[in-house]
């Protein structure tokens, strides 16, 4: 009987054709082998079910079929079509989180890839006590889902992204970060709260640091950090411009750098690895201030004196560049 099986299916393999367009197969957990032949034959992803089905069986591959989504090719070698479903090789996206994103910005980027609305994943991602949940900082996911790209099942479940994602986070903190933390005596909140502030406030990647030792030396000596980036976040919208009018309407917001002094309760997005490295490792400079210039570089001052004069130098230039 093995003798005919074997001749069998090396005469099956001979008289395959050419391998055809990738057609979208869901497996369920529990299918029955028998159900899913079917569908592979209505689909002209096999031919000759009767030999497959025998061979799978003396095999055992009809038990290891795992469940999933599929892109399989019509007309394929049955044999690389198994090989494929017994060892999972299912569909799969790349999901990329670029750095410096809220959590609901996050949540549309996840949205574009599983079914589920932005605003279902946002209720969900934005619960105050998921810090809890997954032994996390706090407060809630906020600055804890750590930009990367990452690459997931085309079924995946919204919790297994999260994990991923929060997994990725804890690693970062390797026994060198951790130690300098410590240094700092600050907490991995506190860190990754100036972290996120300075990922906000940065375009160039250099000046991280630079940017860093501002707001570690007006937390020493007691200044309010002033960092527009939290309070564009009190206000709830990206915003170009941050005028005095709208961070009034916030000033109660803990959240009010120009009112609440130092760090706010947590992090305002998702900091990458530069800017953590920023705040942990800040320049040495004894800079208070800086502006933005145009084309994202900036201009640091030691008195207010000082960056009072380049604002309005960079006033003067933008007025006579309409």
């Amino acid at each position: 009987m093995k003798h005919l099986l074997l001749a069998s299916l090396i005469l099956l393999g001979c008289t395959e054709t050419e391998p055809g367009d990738p057609i979208t197969i869901k497996v369920h957990s529990g299918m029955h082998f028998d159900e899913l032949l079917d569908t592979l034959v209505a689909k002209n992803i096999v031919e000759h079910p009767q030999l497959i089905h025998l061979y799978a069986r003396v095999t055992g591959k009809d038990r290891k079929i795992q469940a999933g989504e599929y892109a399989l090719r019509q007309r394929n070698h049955w044999k690389e079509t198994l090989r494929v479903l017994t060892e999972g090789v299912v569909t799969t996206f790349n999901l990329t989180i670029p750095e410096g994103l809220t959590l609901k910005e996050i949540s549309e980027e996840i949205s574009e890839n599983i079914e589920l609305s932005t605003d279902e994943i946002y209720a969900y991602i934005s619960s105050t006590s998921l810090d809890e949940t997954w032994s996390l900082p706090g407060p809630g996911l906020e600055g804890y889902l750590f930009p990367d790209t990452y690459q997931f099942p085309t079924e995946v479940a919204l919790d297994i992204i999260l994990k991923v994602m929060i997994r990725q986070y804890k690693s970062m903190w390797t026994p060198g970060r951790l130690s300098r933390l410590h240094e700092l005596n600050m907490s991995q909140r506190e860190l990754m709260t100036l972290a996120s502030i300075i990922q906000a406030e940065a375009q160039i990647a250099e000046e991280m640091p630079k940017i860093s030792s501002v707001y570690h030396n007006r937390l020493r000596l007691g200044y309010l950090l002033q960092a527009d980036p939290t309070v564009i976040y009190a206000l709830g919208s990206r915003r170009p411009r941050l005028l005095f009018a709208a961070i009034d309407s916030v000033a109660d917001n803990p959240y009010n750098t120009y009112t609440q002094p130092g760090l706010p309760p947590g992090p305002i997005a998702a900091a990458g690895v530069q800017a953590i490295d920023a705040a942990l490792y800040p320049s040495e400079d004894t800079y208070l201030y800086f502006v933005a210039q145009p084309g994202g570089h900036h201009i640091f001052s030691k008195t207010l004196q000082e960056h009072n004069r380049a604002i309005a130098e960079i006033r003067s230039k933008a007025s006579n560049h309409p």
